[in-house]
């Protein structure tokens, strides 16, 4: 079950991008003002509108301008942005309390998972949402996946000696590379890595084996540390408390920049992860909410969304149009994604409530 952390470091990254000088105020979009948005509290006004709901920060204007502005282009339907954070909590006192004021939020999908379950959201309408037009894993009953980020290796060229390692084999190999790890205060992206380091093919990940990862996890954690804020997982590599780990690819992307490639990565066994809506039960916009969903198919809004935020599209048809400076950040462009696996988020759902106390157990131990 994912939660809605990467959602959150995505609209800080930005924000670091565009203060930082690595990304030009155009293509930022600036800020919400500039672009003539509003912010709306829940008890929004009755006007034809859509209200989407994100995490704030720079996806402000990344969703507004790759998905919003071309849906009310083409459909007179204006698209709002309520930047306050669409947590579960906040959904579930919405819909509990009658009073949904968002259409479409900016979830994840463990916590759309939940919600759905509980009769919080409104089924995916595939007689709408082109399902074929996204990963297939990504079209799930309660969200519906528009982008993608990775879990990927990255590591100190400098720490290791000029030999860089290969595999996640080599992250579990502290002789041939000695120093502390790196990985996520969760259990995702690290069971996978820690399955792959111990030999499982990539096609045979699934169901994870949650003993053996558990193992194998055992063997390095006292010479790990474990992130939770992305700009840890950052700052571990750029300071060299680390010498390698796993990270989401758009702060491997950042830290590359930071330090002109001293801190390297790589999509060889990654593990790509969706980025997903989903829409609250008896959203005031009605099936108006599956249409926009369905338009953030279109596959050059999808390019743009990669160029300003850093997740990769979603639909398959995008890999052609990704201009050559952004295919080496785009974790679905067709010869990156070759590399990796996709996480399951059936089997998250599945099992999370269960394992993931564990996990914590373990590498608190």
């Amino acid at each position: 079950m994912h939660d809605d952390a990467f959602q959150a470091d995505q609209a800080a990254l930005l924000v670091e991008r565009l203060r930082s000088g690595r990304i030009s105020r155009r293509d930022f979009a600036t800020a919400a003002g500039l672009l003539g948005l509003a912010f709306v509290t829940p008890a929004r006004a009755a006007a034809k509108e859509l209200v989407l709901s994100c995490w704030g920060g720079a996806a402000v204007a990344a969703y507004a301008d790759s998905f919003g502005k071309p849906f009310e282009h083409d459909t007179g339907i204006p698209v709002v942005i309520d930047s306050s954070g669409p947590s579960m909590g906040k959904i579930k006192a919405m819909v509990d309390s009658g009073k949904v004021g968002w259409d479409i939020c900016d979830t994840s999908a463990g916590s759309s998972d939940t919600l759905g379950r509980a009769g919080m959201l409104e089924p995916i309408d595939y007689a709408i949402v082109d399902k074929s037009k996204t990963i297939p894993e990504f079209a799930m009953t309660w969200c519906y996946g528009i982008s993608a980020y990775s879990y990927v290796l990255a590591w100190d060229t400098q720490a290791v000696g000029g030999t860089s390692p290969q595999s996640w084999a080599d992250v579990w190999d502290l002789k041939k590379f000695p120093g502390k790890r790196t990985m996520r205060r969760s259990m995702h992206g690290v069971l996978e890595s820690a399955l792959l380091a111990d030999g499982v093919p990539r096609d045979r990940i699934y169901p994870l084996d949650v003993a053996r990862g558990f193992d194998k996890v055992r063997q390095i954690k006292d010479d790990t540390i474990f992130w939770e804020a992305g700009t840890d997982s950052e700052r571990l590599l750029r300071e060299s408390e680390v010498v390698m780990g796993n990270i989401w690819s758009t702060r491997a992307r950042s830290v590359d920049e930071q330090t002109k490639g001293r801190v390297s990565w790589t999509w060889r066994d990654g593990q790509i992860a969706s980025g997903v809506f989903s829409v609250p039960k008896g959203n005031p916009a009605g099936k108006d909410a599956m249409r926009f969903l369905n338009a953030m198919n279109a596959p050059e809004r999808q390019v743009m969304f990669l160029k300003l935020l850093g997740s990769g599209p979603a639909n398959p048809a995008a890999s052609a149009m990704v201009p050559p400076e952004l295919r080496r950040i785009d974790p679905t462009y067709a010869d990156n994604m070759a590399q990796q696996i996709v996480m399951s988020d059936a089997w998250y759902g599945e099992h999370y409530a269960d394992v993931y106390p564990k996990f914590l157990d373990l590498i608190s131990s």
